[in-house]
């Protein structure tokens, strides 16, 4: 909880860490993984703020990356290229080029087409790339449809419809290592039985890679843990302890195989919290009962994008009376809103909101669409 003492006097709007919390969760997250000898990758996309990721580095993590400048950022703050996993639908020529130069840990491949190109790369590059099937296994978990990833009409991952081609065209490939299978079926799920479909589809296609002659060292089942968005103050963990265990109670792994994770949300969403100031307030003709914040879409977009629900308080008002508002910023776009109808202790221009929960995909997808200034992040141990 962030405290109105220690920010009272930070210009808003800001993005602050609690660090204490972070390190706590990266705790927990090292103890499950460890009991079973599986290996994470923080998700990049989730938060790539610096000091974040140096969190992630001393813990021993890898990285996950959906483009080339992430796996370049990666480079750059010290990730041993030996855990950096390449995923994404649009990898370039060049990106795939600086990865290969690398020699990353594996390119999570996503269609026949790319591991032509892969292999083309490779090739012109005197080397041999590590590769990860991404496969579609069609399991639509109980998400967002925007951050449901594993379903037959998504663009993600290869088709099984396309794997009996694939594994014709591999004796061609010759710069082109298949070292294993990589899935991700969406991301916000709260509902551990869907990671429990997913291990059981792993085991179905794992064997039929063996049927037809394939002994892979690794299986990366993603991510997509979720998140308590309604009461995060009550969960600020995720429940790592049930999420591992699932996939150790439930996946055939081989003698030798190393199971890999990519986890983003899970790990940063709740250390981080969007601190902005009431500017007006204000009444519509339809009665409804605004407070305009200094905070905008530019700052958090997945209420606009997604719909998304973030607890809001406010920290600073000294009412006990309630009314309900409204919550919108300063965007020149209607979707500018972070809430509506939600009931906060009478509030006025001045007071303080915290928007919790932002830690991930907050500052990560922030713009400076009607040139606004982007948000500084303020660490809870350096105040």
């Amino acid at each position: 909880m962030v405290k109105i003492e220690k920010i009272k006097n930070l210009k808003t709007p800001f993005y602050y860490y609690d660090m204490e919390l972070l390190e706590k969760t990266i705790g927990i997250v090292k103890e499950e993984a460890n009991k079973y000898g599986y290996m994470v990758h923080y998700a990049l996309k989730a938060n790539f703020d610096e000091r974040i990721l140096q969190k992630m580095r001393v813990a021993g993590f890898g990285v996950d990356c959906v483009s080339g400048n992430e796996v370049r950022y990666a480079v750059e703050k010290g990730f041993d290229t030996n855990k950096i996993v390449f995923a994404g639908v649009g990898k370039s020529d060049e990106e795939i080029s600086y990865a290969l130069d690398h020699k990353i840990f594996s390119f999570n491949c996503e269609s026949k087409n790319e591991l032509e190109v892969i292999n083309e790369i490779a090739k012109s590059r005197c080397t041999v790339a590590d590769v990860a099937l991404r496969i579609n296994p069609d399991l639509n978990p109980n998400t967002h449809k925007y951050i449901s990833t594993g379903g037959k009409e998504n663009k993600f991952g290869i088709s099984p419809i396309e794997l009996k081609e694939i594994i014709e065209m591999l004796p061609n490939l010759k710069n082109v290592n298949i070292i294993g299978l990589h899935f991700h079926i969406g991301s916000q799920i709260l509902d551990l039985s869907d990671f429990e479909r997913l291990a059981l589809r792993v085991n179905e296609l794992q064997e039929w890679f063996e049927e037809k002659g394939f002994n892979l060292s690794s299986i990366n089942v993603g991510g997509g843990l979720g998140i308590d968005y309604v009461t995060p103050l009550e969960t600020p963990i995720p429940n790592f302890k049930g999420y591992f265990k699932v996939f150790a109670e439930n996946i055939k792994l081989r003698k030798g195989q190393t199971l890999h994770f990519e986890l983003g949300r899970s790990l940063v969403g709740q250390c981080g919290t969007l601190l902005t100031k009431v500017l007006y307030n204000k009444e519509t003709a339809s009665g409804k009962e605004f407070v305009i914040v200094d905070a905008g879409m530019t700052d958090l977009i997945r209420p606009s994008l997604y719909q998304a629900k973030h607890y809001i308080s406010n920290i600073s008002s000294t009412f006990a009376e309630r009314k309900s508002y409204n919550v919108g910023g300063p965007v020149c776009e209607s979707s500018d809103i972070f809430d509506k109808d939600i009931e906060l202790p009478i509030t006025k221009r001045g007071d303080i909101l915290a928007i919790s929960s932002v830690g991930a995909y907050g500052q990560a997808m922030a713009s400076q669409y009607n040139l606004r200034d982007f948000a500084p992040a303020v660490y809870s141990d350096s105040i």
